[in-house]
């Protein structure tokens, strides 16, 4: 079985202090930090959207290209990261999911690296994280999200129970971050 890290958004923009913050989505960090030396196949995403995307209708300006804002949280360890998937970045690109990359192709680059295992963490559980993760099933992949690294947009208890529900049933496992150090030992 090959596994593979696949770190989504985890920008400035979305941490505290960012444009569109997701509430304690820095404190993610330590957590990815101490998984990512586990994986020796290593990917992530960031939104890189243009300035005049329709995306910014639906949300506040945030992670434009180019900016600091798009740029990966200053903690997260970032030498392991092999290849980044930049997303949302055409005018009409939303770009939630990893897999609507367009300067690569996801599946491509996991399935030539003979991956069959997704891990997927970062910002945000409710959106890119959980689209990321359809997409990753849907692609034939087993997928799991690690569970104490993300955070979603809307913390609730019922949103996450919610947003959780529905990728259980669709065969999307949730894993905590020890039950992988423990995987490994």
């Amino acid at each position: 079985m090959t596994k593979a890290l696949l770190i989504v958004d985890l920008q400035n923009d979305f941490c505290p202090g960012g444009a569109l913050p997701v509430k304690d989505g820095d404190k993610i960090v330590p957590v990815i930090n101490s998984v990512i030396d586990l994986f020796s196949i290593v990917a992530a995403s960031k939104d890189w959207h243009p300035l005049n995307t329709e995306h910014f209708e639906k949300w506040p300006v945030h992670c434009v290209r180019n900016s600091s804002g798009a740029e990966f949280h200053q903690n997260l360890k970032t030498d392991k990261i092999e290849k980044i998937f930049y997303k949302g970045t055409t005018a009409k690109d939303d770009g939630y999911s990893a897999f609507e990359a367009t300067n690569y192709d996801l599946k491509k680059f996991l399935t030539d690296k003979h991956v069959n295992t997704l891990f997927i963490c970062g910002l945000a559980l409710d959106y890119c994280v959980k689209e990321t993760a359809l997409d990753s099933v849907g692609h034939g992949f087993q997928t799991y999200i690690i569970s104490d690294a993300t955070k979603a947009v809307a913390q609730t208890e019922e949103n996450i129970n919610y947003v959780i529900n529905e990728l259980s049933s669709r065969g999307i496992k949730f894993i905590n971050s020890n039950e992988i150090k423990k995987d490994k030992n």
